[in-house]
This record gives structure tokens, sequence and C-alpha cells, in this order.
């Protein structure tokens, strides 16, 4: 037998036997879209197992056979996955997903307030989490950015799935098409919803207004689009990516303009701490280079004690055995900041011994398939970067952009 097919058989054996494995996910369409890449993934990964289709509409799908559409899909389904090796056609899987369940969070429902001003750390979280914990659900899709650097207790986030592009994009009103945030009119109104992304771009490009937008992604470009309200609006590339709205991307923004989020970019799988099957299910998911940058910046934020109501952005890289971090923090208005660089060496172990360990999580991770030293350099690296940042006066600026924040 062939390498490949050792470790497909490796996976069917150490499966959990015969579980139904059900999926959670936001009620939106790019969270549909990652959920689903994630499925697509951990199928690939166990190729014997077979997949039976039930909705939870009542509504009946093919069992097989051919993809549905994903506009036919509905909203609220159950899709239930036996682990039992069979030999599946290549494109059956959108007809054969996981269990999967969408819901909206408190971020989907209130969408006429800025979301640094809401004032709740896991505003597209808590009830997915709610549903783990109920057990309705045995693991979570979210974007990782969305993932507060602590969970709450009985979680962990199993898998951080290789990035995307995790860059700032620009997307253009029709009539602007063509231009750059630089060669836009003067006091031309462009939307975010990001207090990081509206500080850095004050400072860079002052002859600019920047204001809320809210809403899906759906939801913004239509508002950019029918009125006339914004010349140009700011989202992540890897949403509009993974969209498959490459076309809209009329400028990234590279780190010298905009750093990006902790996380942007990347998926984190959320499942019950406790939840050994799954943990192991999951854990092919983790891509080390994006787990070991993502848990730098995690760590990063955890220590500087930022969210979403302070202007906080990184950029990470790894090269040659060095991952290097970037971050920065920044008043409201971006009139005054602190950037700094460090760098750490990675040395990966020759091996790795898996087992339980008192506290495995680092910044709500666990990855027990992935060497721990590398993993605590990358949160020491973090560490070290806000302990920089603070001692250079970056608690003031945080300490004054939440209070300015909160009085608006």
């Amino acid at each position: 037998m062939s390498g490949n097919g050792n470790a497909a058989a490796t996976a069917e054996e150490n499966s959990p036997k015969m579980r139904v494995i059900r999926v959670g996910t936001r009620k939106s369409q790019l969270a549909r879209i990652q959920t689903d890449s994630v499925v697509a993934t951990l199928k690939a990964s166990y190729p014997g197992l077979q997949f039976e289709i039930s909705e939870f509409s009542g509504k009946e799908w093919k069992l097989m056979g051919s993809p549905v559409p994903r506009e036919e899909r509905t909203q609220h389904f159950w899709l239930c996955l036996y682990l039992k090796p069979v030999p599946l056609p290549q494109d059956s899987f959108w007809a054969a997903p996981t269990s999967e369940v969408a819901m909206s969070t408190t971020g989907d429902k209130i969408l006429d307030t800025a979301l640094s001003k809401i004032g709740e750390k896991s505003l597209f979280t808590k009830e997915l989490e709610h549903a783990l914990e109920k057990n309705e659900v045995d693991l979570v899709v979210h974007s990782l950015k969305d993932l507060p650097t602590v969970l709450p207790p009985g979680f962990t986030i199993g898998a951080i799935c290789k990035r995307e592009n995790p860059h700032d994009a620009v997307v253009f009103h029709p009539k602007f098409v063509g231009k750059t945030l630089e060669t836009l009119p003067e006091k031309s109104v462009v939307g975010t919803s990001s207090l990081r992304r509206a500080a850095q771009l004050q400072r860079k490009f002052p002859h600019l207004e920047f204001r809320s937008i809210r809403g899906n992604l759906n939801t913004r470009l239509r508002k950019l689009d029918e009125q006339q309200e914004f010349s140009a609006i700011i989202l992540a590339t890897a949403g509009l990516q993974r969209m498959g709205w490459h076309n809209r991307v009329g400028q990234i923004l590279h780190p010298e303009e905009c750093m990006y989020a902790v996380g942007q970019g990347a998926l984190g799988v959320e499942v019950r701490a406790k939840d050994q099957d799954i943990l192991d299910l999951v854990g092919v998911l983790h891509d080390p280079e994006t787990l070991l940058r993502c848990i730098a910046e995690r760590a990063f934020l955890r220590h500087l004690e930022g969210g979403c109501s302070v202007p906080v952005a990184v950029h990470t890289a790894m090269k040659d055995g060095q991952l290097y971090l970037t971050g920065g923090v920044w008043s409201l208005d971006g009139s005054d900041s602190i950037q700094e660089t460090m760098q750490a060496t990675i040395h990966v172990p020759a091996q790795h011994e898996d087992g339980p360990e008192d506290d495995p999580q680092l910044v709500g991770i666990t990855a027990r398939n992935i060497p721990r030293g590398p993993q605590l350099a990358a949160q020491n690296l973090g560490i070290s970067l806000a302990n920089l940042l603070l001692s250079k006066g970056a608690k003031n600026i945080l300490d004054v952009a939440r209070q300015l924040n909160d009085a608006h």
C-alpha cells in the first residue's frame, strides 16, 4: 500500500466510530462557504466515510449524486455524518456534508451600532458556544479574528486552518473604479466597521473621511453600490476571495498602509476542550505556519488586553526559521501610535510526544499534534513584543482610545 494509503487507513482507524458529527456556523453566505471548506478538508482527510443526509427543515435533498447548488440550500438544516468506510464519488461533497447548524449571533443581529461600541467580547461566537455547551453541535467554524484570546471555560480552538491573504482590500464605488485611496477626491467617504482600519488609514490618507458601515459582505457591497454615501469600503481580502469576488478588489493594502487584525485570514475550529475524539478529528486541519503566526499574534493582543474597542494591528511572516512579528497600537484618530518589530528563531524538535498536559492550551488553542517548543516560542514572541510596546507608552494610548470610544 502507498504512503497515502497507509495515512488514509490510519485516519480511518483513529476516527471516532459511528458518531454523528454536527457542525455549527453563522447564518451568512461567507460563514457557510468557510464551514463548507473545512468540511471538505475533513472529508479529504477521511476518504472512507459514509455520509447520510437528512434535513432539519423537513425538505429532502439527494443523498448522493450531483452537488446541491449553493443558492438552493436552506438556512437551517441537519446533515448527518456516519463514520463508516465506503468509497465516495469525488463530486458528492455538496450533496453530503456533515451535520450543520446555522444560527444568528449577537454581531449578526445588532447592525445599527459600531462593533466597537456593542460591548461584547464574543459578538460572533457566543450563541455558537452555547450550542457547543449544550452538546447540540460538536464543532464550530469561525473566522479566527472573531474569537477572543481568552475563551470561556470548557472550550478550545482545536484547529487553525491554512491562512488566506490576511491583508485588507479596498472596494470602490463603480464610479471610482481604477482609483486608489490616495487618488480619491478630497473628503471622499470610506466605510469601515473597524477602529483599527480607520485609525491607520486616517493617518495615512488625511484627505479622506471614514465612517462606520455594518452588515455582512453582501449588505455592505449593496450599500456601496446602490447608495451614494461611500466612495469606497474596506474589507478583508480573504472574505472577498472566499466569496469569489476577486474582481471587486480595487486595491490591496500593504502593511505600511494598514496592518491587519490578529488572526485575520485564518479559520478557527472551536470544540469542547475535553472532547478528545473531536480534537483528534479536527487536529488534521492545523497548518503549522499559520498556527505559529496566530499564536504570536494572539499572545501579543492578549498581553496588551486589546480587542475590537481599541486600534491594535499586526503583521507576521516566517522566513528561514525566523518568525517576524510587527505590532502596533494607535489613537482613535491615528495621530499617536507605537509600532515595533521583533523576531524569534523557531526550532522544531526532532520528535514530539503526544499526551495529556495540565494546560495544553496556548492563547485558547490546542495543538497536540504540533511540537510544543515552537508554540511556546511563538507565544513568548508575542508577549515580548507587547511588553516592549507597553514600556513605550502603549497602555496610555489604549486607555485613552477606550475612554474616547466609550464616550461617543
